[in-house]
């Protein structure tokens, strides 16, 4: 289904922020099929992230929702998150949420609740400068369902963010998603993301 907005009094604003922090530095993607990263650096791509997890490493795959990848893509270097799905001991493998192409580079990430809250914060304030100086109608907030893993009792935490950035007057709806599609800068292409709070705002004349 597609529902389309058109209008010469219509403003929308959009923004894509997870509030993850990066855990380490860049690293290359040396192999990889699809959504399996097999090698990063020529490195086995398992060994590497449990070497980052630590104590966490032994609770995988569930731990992985908080330590998304970071993948650097596009010619204009965008940043999207990947979130892991499971893990292979045998092929020391990682599936992840969405492609992760060779060639490109990627970080580990890593948040605690609060990070992640003041991400969707973030997301609020960016998609309502976008409207300049209209103020929003209507926002649809669209949330990753690894989020709500990682906040748990305080998942509703996020939406009360937006509230207090958009105001009383703005009507929100939203769902939580496997995979959000948005683009990450004014004019950039869209991609898919995980992990990410993305809001989309609507001002009408």
């Amino acid at each position: 289904m597609a529902l389309g907005f058109y209008g010469e009094a219509l403003r929308v604003g959009v923004s894509a922020i997870g509030g993850w922090k990066p855990f380490g530095s860049d690293r290359l993607i040396t192999k990889s099929k699809q959504n399996v990263l097999y090698e990063i650096d020529n490195r086995p791509a398992l060994a590497l992230y449990k070497q980052y997890l630590g104590r966490f490493a032994g609770e995988l795959p569930a731990s992985g929702l908080m330590f998304p990848l970071e993948l650097c893509i596009g010619d204009d270097k965008q940043r999207v998150l990947r979130a892991l799905l499971a893990v292979n001991e045998e092929a020391q493998s990682i599936t992840f949420a969405g492609n992760v192409p060779e060639g490109v580079y990627a970080r580990f990430m890593v948040g605690q609740v609060e990070d992640l809250i003041e991400g969707t914060r973030l997301a609020a304030g960016e998609s309502l400068q976008k409207l300049g100086t209209f103020k929003p109608q209507f926002s649809m907030l669209v949330s990753c369902n690894g989020r709500r893993f990682v906040l748990k009792q305080r998942i509703e935490e996020e939406v009360e963010a937006v509230r207090e950035v958009l105001g009383s007057q703005t009507a929100l709806t939203g769902f939580y998603s496997y995979g959000e599609i948005a683009p990450t800068r004014v004019g950039g292409n869209c991609e898919l993301h995980n992990e990410t709070m993305t809001i989309t705002s609507f001002s009408e004349d």
